[in-house]
């Protein structure tokens, strides 16, 4: 669920900033992009060279860039960047000006600026924790929706065993990650979704094909596995990263297509057919590739399997998506498709409309159910999938 986060970590003056590092390097491993902001005391105990090495960003101190030429740093720009602030180490003196509501400093002036979710672990000694001021602190940011990762008990700083220590990064990390995945809109929703081309071979060198990049398809996996789903994803020949937590299952023909797709539609939630399979196959592949030097050649060819026709016939429950990229007589294709088919709704694209169909790292869509239409403007392929995807959320 931290995949692609945005995390802003702001580190406080306490001996436990030398775990800020870790706490760095786990949100990286779960693939989050960090910036860090840290302040003046802090810089007793860790130094921005290490922490700018681990998240890869510079480190930020002061409002001031440089007085020579007057660049600053732009608090509210960070605040807005970010999906998350975690404030870790927190000390009780920060405890107290997140409270008060200060603004004398650049970690402060971002605190106040940030509509993000805000976690805060504490760090200080067992008697400054338990002092009233501090625990009503504590309870001043919860009553604000902070969310508070309490402190564990064990050796502290002044050589006292008690309740203080900073909890460990790896489990705050954890902590924050089931967090979003509580607020998953589509956590445990079984997501299948197809993408890229189909190749059907002609002889063991030449294939029909298409010009279907898959961006689409992987688009919608990466979104859907953002939102808490478990995707599966079933792609024909691409040149793509797999996304994060995504099961991927390559495939090649529009044969080996369909038996992926139904070997896991029964126990699939939504059916996402993005894929551009081939319409036709030859009757018989050549056994040794065929030779150039001969006059003419011909290829006979017949259909290839309708995976969405054949799914209607064993369809429950399911909510089923296709996809139809037109030239003409776009919407009457669409929509004698979608009932032909039986599908909830069909997006349709047209390679008339400029920087849409393959390719293209952009799309322009419209979403077309039994009883509406949605026209969406050019867009990237990312964004397209979130439309999609919240289409999914209100159908559920």
């Amino acid at each position: 669920m931290l995949s692609g986060k945005n995390v802003l970590l702001a580190i406080t003056g306490s001996i436990a900033a030398y775990k800020s590092a870790y706490l760095v390097r786990d949100f990286i491993k779960r693939g989050a992009n960090v910036k860090v902001i840290i302040t003046e005391a802090a810089l007793q105990f860790v130094t921005p060279v290490t922490l700018s090495t681990l998240s890869k960003n510079p480190v930020y101190k002061d409002f001031l860039k440089s007085t020579d030429t007057g660049e600053w740093n732009n608090h509210v720009e960070l605040a807005s960047w970010s999906d998350i602030m975690v404030i870790a180490p927190a000390t009780a003196n920060t405890l107290s000006n997140l409270v008060s509501g200060k603004g004398d400093s650049l970690f402060l002036a971002t605190y106040l600026s940030c509509n993000a979710p805000i976690f805060v672990a504490p760090a200080m000694d067992l008697d400054m924790f338990k002092n009233e001021s501090t625990q009503n602190n504590i309870k001043i940011l919860k009553n604000r929706k902070l969310n508070i990762i309490e402190p564990k008990s064990g050796e502290l700083a002044s050589g006292l065993d008690g309740k203080g220590r900073m909890e460990e990064p790896e489990q705050i990390t954890t902590i924050i990650n089931q967090y979003f995945l509580d607020k998953a809109s589509l956590r445990n929703l079984r997501i299948l979704i197809s993408a890229g081309p189909t190749y059907e071979s002609i002889d063991p060198v030449r294939f029909i094909g298409n010009h279907s990049s898959g961006k689409m398809g992987f688009a919608l996996a990466r979104e859907a596995e953002k939102r808490g789903a478990n995707v599966e994803l079933i792609t024909g020949p691409v040149s793509l990263e797999t996304p994060r937590n995504v099961q991927r299952t390559d495939v090649s023909s529009a044969n080996e297509m369909k038996k992926e797709i139904e070997d896991r539609f029964i126990n699939t939630d939504v059916l996402i057919m993005s894929a551009a399979v081939s319409d036709f196959q030859p009757v018989k592949m050549a056994p040794n590739k065929i030779k150039k030097d001969e006059l003419e050649m011909s290829v006979s060819l017949k259909k290839t399997p309708d995976i969405l026709k054949d799914l209607a016939k064993i369809k429950k429950k399911q909510i089923v998506i296709g996809f139809a990229l037109e030239t003409e007589s776009e919407k009457k294709n669409a929509y004698e498709k979608m009932k032909k088919k039986n599908l909830d709704a069909i997006v349709l694209n047209s390679l008339n409309d400029k920087g849409s169909g393959f390719g293209f790292d952009t799309n322009k869509i419209t979403l077309i159910t039994p009883l509406e239409e949605r026209k969406f403007d050019l867009k990237s392929k990312d964004l397209v999938a979130v439309d999609i995807l919240n289409f999914i959320e209100e159908c559920i």
